[in-house]
């Protein structure tokens, strides 16, 4: 006799449960082998800087790819995954936030809504890049379609984005944060600003942006391209709140980025996202594991470098067809419409 959906659904989380465990030795390895590199990296920036500063540039590029992977150790800490005491993915959680420029109260709230709301079209805005439906881009003035569109060029938001992310929306709380929140996002600002400050007195902002900048700039717009093409390709999992499903919209609205072992190491396994949004308890070291192990979870919408980049022609999400268009499809259609109201 066939399962049921329910009985599906029931079983692929039973499934995941063994992987959602953290293992200390794994966790303390992880930090030794990307937060202290990290470190020396960037110090060897700023020593390398009296040979020439083209290897500096070489070195903040460099640490722009460990400024991910601790970013992914910040992302397990606000799950409770990487450690299995609360205070212990608290600290950590604090420092590589620091070091990403990440408030941990603040994201870890806001990341939790995102899981919780993903892939529903009645709760989008919270954790999550702006994408609007067709009907919600035609009802738009032509300054509001203007405007979206120049958020969703890939200029705006793989280049500002960055900018934008580090400099004002990691800094700011949002009005419904409670205290506990605030203090902490003024906590991290704080921490920021004896540290930047520092380093500025000690060897100047033109070093200072050299290191520093390049290195936030290039991983803020890494860390952007991968949440969004984690949630943005042709056939991607949207429904309305009436329909929505949380397993569908982990498996089918989240993508197997199909990466080189050198990239999916330096992402921490993140390109398994499918796995992660159904079950965001299994530490990043897991996932890969719980992929090869549960034949449902392979099903996932796999996208591999080269076929990614077609997703930067999405923009908009079509609900009647089940699938993200482009602006010049629906300019295309837009002209057939009115062609064939002329004719009438």
């Amino acid at each position: 006799m066939a399962m049921t959906d329910a009985e599906k659904t029931k079983q692929l989380r039973k499934d995941v449960a063994p992987f959602a465990k953290s293992q200390l030795k794994i966790s303390i390895l992880q930090i030794i082998n990307t937060i202290v590199p990290l470190l020396a990296i960037w110090a060897a920036g700023y020593y390398l800087l009296q040979f020439s500063p083209w290897y500096t540039v070489a070195c903040s590029i460099l640490a722009s790819g460990f400024v991910v992977r601790t970013f992914i150790i910040f992302h397990d800490c606000t799950h409770g995954s990487f450690f299995k005491n609360k205070k212990a993915n608290a600290i950590i959680g604090n420092i590589s936030g620091i070091l990403t420029s990440f408030p941990y109260e603040k994201w870890k709230r806001e990341h939790m809504i995102h899981h919780a709301s993903s892939s529903n079209l009645d709760k989008r805005g919270i954790g999550d890049i702006e994408m609007l439906t067709v009907d919600e881009y035609l009802e738009k003035s032509k300054l509001g379609r203007l405007g979206y569109r120049l958020y969703r060029n890939p200029i705006v938001m793989f280049g500002l984005g960055p900018l934008f992310l580090v400099l004002v929306a990691n800094r700011m709380n949002r009005k419904d944060a409670k205290k506990k929140e605030r203090l902490n996002t003024y906590f991290t600002n704080a921490a920021l600003i004896i540290i930047c400050a520092t380093l500025i007195v000690v060897t100047g902002w033109q070093t200072f942006l050299l290191v520093h900048g390049i290195t936030m700039f290039v991983s803020g717009a890494l860390g952007i391209w991968l949440f969004y093409i984690q949630h943005t390709y042709e056939d991607s999992y949207f429904e309305y709140e009436t329909d929505w499903d949380y397993v569908k919209a982990a498996v089918e609205g989240s993508s197997y980025y199909k990466l080189p072992k050198v990239l999916q190491w330096v992402t921490g396994n993140i390109g398994f996202h499918h796995v992660h949004h159904l079950a965001p308890r299994v530490p990043n070291y897991n996932l890969e594991a719980a992929h090869e192990s549960i034949p449902p979870l392979q099903k996932a919408t796999t996208i591999t470098l080269k076929t990614s980049v077609e997703s930067i022609r999405y923009k908009l999400y079509d609900p009647k067809n089940k699938k993200f268009i482009s602006f010049k499809e629906i300019e295309q259609s837009l002209r057939v419409k009115n062609g064939k109201s002329v004719q009438a």
